[in-house]
C-alpha cells in the first residue's frame, strides 16, 4: 500500500498554515503515513502525530498562542520594520537584538528569552515518546557545534520540538545528547528527504518559505551579508523541493513570520491549498511506485 508522507516547512506563523493542510487532508479522507517538519513545522507535525486530529492540533496551537506567557515574546517589536517581508526571520532577530535589545544583555547570554520562560512555553507539549506517536514522525533540529540537520525519530517529543523551533537569538539553544541545537529551518527549510527515511514513499512538501524579492542596493557589509545569505537560503529550498512528488505552495508567502495575530487566516489559507491541489494529491496517492521512481531520476538528470 502507498505510504504518503508530509514534508512541513518552517516560516514563523506561516507555518501555521500546516494546520489547514491537515484539516482539509482528513477531511477529504486522504491517509498519511509520516511527518517530517522543522521549526513550526515540526511542531504542528508533532502536535498531529500525537493526537491523529487536526482539529485538537488547532485548538491546542489557538491556546498557546493565546497564552499570557507567549503574549509576553517580543513580535510585536519585530513587526516594526517598514519593510518586513523584505528579510527573513533570521535577519529581523539579529537586527532586534543589535539595534533594540540592551547590549549588555546580548552580550552576556544566547537568547532574549530565559530559558525557563522557554521551557515554560512548551510545557503545554505531549511529553510522549516520539516513537510511541500514532504517525511516524521526525522532527529536524540545527547543531550548533558542528552544523549538522539532526533528524529526531526518537526521544521525547516535548524537548525536539522545542529544538526545533528555537528560533536563533529568541529561543536559547537545546541541549540533547551531544548536541547543542537552535531551529531546524536555519539547515533545513523543507525536509523532504528525511520523511523518506522514516517509511515515505512519496511525498508532498508544504512550502511556506518567503518569497525572495529584488531590493534596493545594499549600502553597507551588512545589508550584503544579509542578502547573501537569503539568497543561499531561498536557493537551498529550492534544491530541497525537488525531491518532492508534489509541492503545494499555501499563498502566505507575504506574511510575515511573526503574524501570529493572523493565525485563524493562515490556517485558512492552508485548507485553501489542498482543495485547490486535492485531485493531484490523489493521483499522488494512487501512483505506481515505479512511475515516481523514473520521474525523480528525470528530474535530477534536468536539476
Amino acid at each position: 500500500m502507498p505510504k504518503l508522507g508530509l514534508a512541513l516547512g518552517g516560516g514563523g506563523a506561516r507555518g501555521l498554515a500546516h494546520i489547514g493542510v491537515l484539516k482539509t487532508l482528513e477531511k477529504e479522507g486522504v491517509e498519511i503515513s509520516a511527518i517530517t517538519g522543522c521549526s513550526m513545522g515540526a511542531v504542528v507535525g508533532g502536535l498531529y502525530a500525537f493526537y491523529g486530529s487536526a482539529t485538537k492540533v488547532e485548538d491546542h496551537m489557538l491556546k498557546i498562542l493565546q497564552s499570557p506567557k507567549f503574549q509576553e515574546l517580543p513580535f510585536d517589536e519585530l513587526k516594526k520594520d517598514e519593510n518586513p517581508t523584505d528579510k527573513n526571520y533570521f535577519e529581523e532577530i539579529i537586527d532586534y537584538i543589535g539595534m533594540r535589545l540592551y547590549a549588555f544583555k546580548s552580550l552576556q547570554n544566547t537568547s532574549f528569552l530565559e530559558e525557563e520562560l522557554a521551557i515554560e512555553i512548551f510545557t503545554s507539549i505531549p511529553d510522549e515518546k516520539i516513537e510511541n506517536l500514532k504517525i511516524k514522525f521526525s522532527a529536524i533540529a540545527t547543531d550548533l557545534l558542528s552544523g549538522e540537520e539532526i533528524n529526531f525519530t526518537r526521544g521525547g517529543l516535548q524537548k525536539v520540538l522545542q529544538a526545533s523551533a528555537a528560533i536563533p537569538g529568541i529561543f536559547p539553544p537545546v541541549n540533547i545528547d551531544k548536541y547543542h541545537l537552535v531551529d531546524g529551518s536555519a539547515s533545513e527549510s523543507v525536509p523532504v528527504g528525511k520523511v523518506k527515511e522514516i517509511g515515505a514513499d512519496r511525498v508532498l512538501a508544504i512550502d511556506v518559505t518567503h518569497n525572495l524579492k529584488t531590493i534596493d542596493k545594499p549600502v553597507n557589509i551588512i545589508d550584503i551579508l544579509y542578502r547573501a545569505e537569503d539568497i543561499t537560503s531561498f536557493h537551498l529550498s529550492k534544491e530541497r523541493l525537488r525531491e518532492a512528488d508534489l509541492i503545494i505552495s499555501p499563498k502566505v508567502k507575504e506574511f510575515y513570520w511573526a503574524d501570529f495575530d493572523k493565525a485563524e487566516e493562515i490556517i485558512a489559507m492552508g485548507e485553501e491549498a489542498v482543495k485547490e491541489s486535492i485531485e493531484d494529491i490523489r493521483k499522488l496517492g494512487n501512483r505506481n511506485s515505479y512511475i515516481l521512481e523514473i520521474e525523480q531520476f528525470i528530474k535530477k538528470l534536468k536539476s
